[in-house]
């Protein structure tokens, strides 16, 4: 029989590196999932994903389960990683754009051609009529609509109500769907 969560976690709080690898073969599929999502970049979501389950180990001792999984803290910590990544390469992009090309260089062929990989190009649009919601819909959209968790486990993951959850989510779904019929290019 396979170990519960809470079973590995605890070993995990006591500095067992095994059985967070364990926590890790099981969530760190739906956490790379969920970091693509909110980085529309399949590169930056593997980079959150280390850094996310890093903090995740460092952090043992502030865990919260959720009904005996760990697996809403995970995605909450993703998703404050994926904050700080984006916000750096942010910062990154900006500070390459101020350094002067020397004359006759060219970009690289294969940044251009990563750039335009489609999914992550469907996956930027619609990060960005996310990133219009306000940023506690957000918070929903990503751990409800995005990777499965239920309402009632975002309710206490958030350290809110589960209808103030699901009233998010509604709000979220209304405001999505009226920016995508407004913006049939962005589809």
């Amino acid at each position: 029989m396979e170990p519960t969560d809470q079973e590995l976690w605890s070993a995990t709080v006591a500095g067992d590196e095994v059985r967070f690898a364990q926590l890790f073969d099981r969530y760190a599929r739906t956490v790379y999932n969920h970091a693509f999502r909110l980085t529309g970049s399949w590169s930056l979501a593997e980079d959150v994903t280390q850094s996310a389950f890093l903090v995740a180990w460092r952090r043992r001792d502030d865990a919260r389960l959720v009904d005996g999984s760990i697996l809403p803290w995970l995605l909450v910590i993703t998703t404050n990683t994926a904050r700080g990544e984006t916000r750096s390469a942010r910062r990154w992009r900006a500070l390459l754009r101020r350094i002067p090309l020397e004359r006759g260089t060219e970009r690289d062929v294969a940044e251009d051609a990563a750039g335009r990989v489609d999914d992550e190009r469907r996956m930027r649009l619609i990060l960005a009529a996310v990133r219009r919601l306000p940023r506690a819909e957000r918070e929903a959209v990503a751990l409800c609509l995005w990777s499965g968790v239920s309402y009632a486990d975002a309710a206490v993951a958030l350290d809110i109500s589960e209808g103030s959850v699901r009233s998010r989510v509604s709000r979220a779904r209304a405001r999505l769907a009226s920016q995508l019929l407004d913006n049939p290019e962005d589809r």
